[in-house]
Order: structure tokens, then C-alpha cells, then sequence
């Protein structure tokens, strides 16, 4: 099953990801967010709020978060996040892959 049938969203592409997470973060936080913003340098994540990032994460897009996968850059934008969650669910969308 797909994200989109799942949520009845198209958000299975890259700019439906980011488009996905933005929206989330700009709900939770308050604060303006665009892709390639570094969340972490202009304080709209905190640390403890990392991890709420992570188990919304693991949970909206039925990925595993752990280990190597868990470093800060993963999670410091938008953009990194969606790198991140390509790779994990397997497409070859994702950009950027170490």
C-alpha cells in the first residue's frame, strides 16, 4: 500500500513529501518553514521535539528510524528528512544518499 492510499493524498513524490512535512511542521511549531531551512539553527526544533519528529516520522510513513539513521543531519531540514525517508522505503527518488 502506498502513502497515497493510505491518506488519500499524493504524497509518495519527493515534493509531496516536503510538502507533507511542511505543512506538519509549520501546524506544530507555529513558525515558517520552507525546505532547505536548517530546523535546528533557526530554533524551530528543539531536541525534545526531535524526537516527537522521529515517531511521527516512523509512524506517517511506516519506516524504521534507527541506528546510522539517526544522526542529526537527517532531521536538520525538510529536504533531509525527505532524503531520508526515500531511502528508507526504497525508492529511487531519493537524492543525496551516503
Amino acid at each position: 500500500m502506498t502513502i497515497e492510499q493510505e491518506t488519500g493524498e499524493a504524497v509518495a513524490t519527493p515534493a509531496g513529501i516536503e510538502e507533507q512535512l511542511v505543512s506538519y511542521l509549520e501546524e506544530r511549531t507555529k513558525a515558517r518553514v520552507t525546505p532547505d531551512q536548517d530546523l535546528f539553527r533557526s530554533g524551530v526544533v528543539s531536541s525534545m521535539f526531535a524526537m516527537e519528529l522521529i515517531v511521527y516520522l516512523e509512524k506517517e510513513y511506516q519506516v524504521s528510524i534507527a541506528g546510522g539513521d539517526l544522526k542529526l543531519d537527517n532531521f536538520r531540514s525538510v529536504a533531509a528528512m525527505t532524503s531520508l525517508l526515500l531511502r528508507l522505503r526504497g525508492s529511487s527518488d531519493a537524492v543525496g544518499d551516503a
